[in-house]
């Protein structure tokens, strides 16, 4: 297979604002490849740029073979976009909408009807094409919307923030159906997102970012495996950086992080360091309000690169302990 994106040392500036950061990676045809980070991190800027959206200040992207800037034209024949703000017409149809966007792209007439049929079906909104779109759910929407960006063949698809606002159980019936379109139709998935279970279930591989730059690169294993072992968390409060600086000085993690008033520990063997913990905690007189063990998640990937969580919720834990010890004793 060949490389559907090129991307090298590709920059933007908004005024002295640095938004992407001399940014390289490579996408394979038929790869789903995810953005992850933070709002703000320069994950939709990156894709503006990518579609042609945007001029970038410095370096040079393409496209399945198209350079994003000399040959604008050729990259938007190849690729569909979903963008994070709805574009959907809430008066007309649901095919109505796709007919729309079927001859915006000169979808030819004889093959338009089926290729509609199709990708309804595609979505499970076949029974609802006829209906006005202000009745259809968010969930509904977003699926008609990835459908619509397919009319065309596009043979990238790029989807800003595809399950933004969604419930639970939509986002993944979304996921299912992303999968499907990589999979039945063979389009080459570039996705953004801060949700750590969706780059984990749908990506191939993820690019990490933050704050303009990529700081890690790879599959969702493979980054894990750089935490390695287990994550302990301990819920300390305010009394947090005490207890850090004596785990520290008795050598009893290598990789430890504080963020909130919880100690975040990255070791082999989790299990066997809480008691240790939980005895230091008592001699340096810090309460331990809980700990919890589990196995790594992306989050914790994002944390030991950049120091910060990409999200204020915790994954739920493996194993999890409630002591809610009293100053005064257990």
């Amino acid at each position: 297979m060949g490389k559907a994106i090129r991307v090298s040392g590709l920059t933007k500036f908004y005024g002295d604002l640095l938004a992407v950061d001399h940014i390289s990676f490579e996408v394979e045809e038929g790869e789903i490849f995810g953005l992850l980070g933070p709002n703000g991190a320069g994950k939709t800027t990156t894709i503006k740029m990518l579609t042609t959206l945007l001029r970038p200040s410095d370096g040079t992207a393409e496209v399945c073979g198209y350079d994003i800037q000399r040959e604008p034209d050729a990259v938007r024949r190849v690729i569909g976009i979903v963008f994070q703000e709805p574009s959907l017409d809430l008066e007309l149809t649901g095919r109505e909408n796709m007919e729309f966007h079927a001859r915006l792209y000169d979808v030819p007439k004889g093959e338009m009807d089926a290729r509609i049929e199709e990708l309804l079906k595609l979505v499970e909104l076949q029974d609802w094409a006829d209906r006005l779109v202000r009745n259809y759910s968010g969930g509904m929407r977003r699926r008609l919307e990835i459908a619509r960006s397919l009319l065309h063949h596009p043979r990238v698809l790029f989807l800003d923030e595809p399950t933004l606002g969604l419930d639970p159980q939509s986002r993944r019936h979304v996921w299912s159906y992303i999968s499907r379109i990589n999979r039945e139709e063979g389009v080459t998935i570039i996705l953004t997102t801060h949700y750590m279970e969706e780059a984990d279930q749908l990506c191939d591989r993820v690019a990490i970012i933050d704050k303009g730059r990529i700081v890690a690169l790879d599959t969702p294993e493979k980054l894990k495996g750089i935490v390695g072992g287990d994550v302990l968390t301990l819920e300390v409060g305010p009394e947090a950086k005490r207890l850090m600086e004596a785990i520290r000085r008795r050598g009893l993690a290598r990789n430890i992080q504080m963020l909130r008033g919880q100690i975040t520990l990255m070791e082999k063997d989790g299990e066997a360091l809480i008691p240790v913990l939980l005895r230091l905690a008592e001699e340096v007189g810090v309460p331990v309000n809980s700990v919890s063990l589990r196995k790594p998640s992306l989050d914790d990937v994002f944390l030991y690169f950049t120091g910060e969580r990409i999200r204020s919720q915790a994954p739920e834990p493996m194993m999890m302990w409630r002591m809610r010890m009293m100053r005064r004793g257990r």
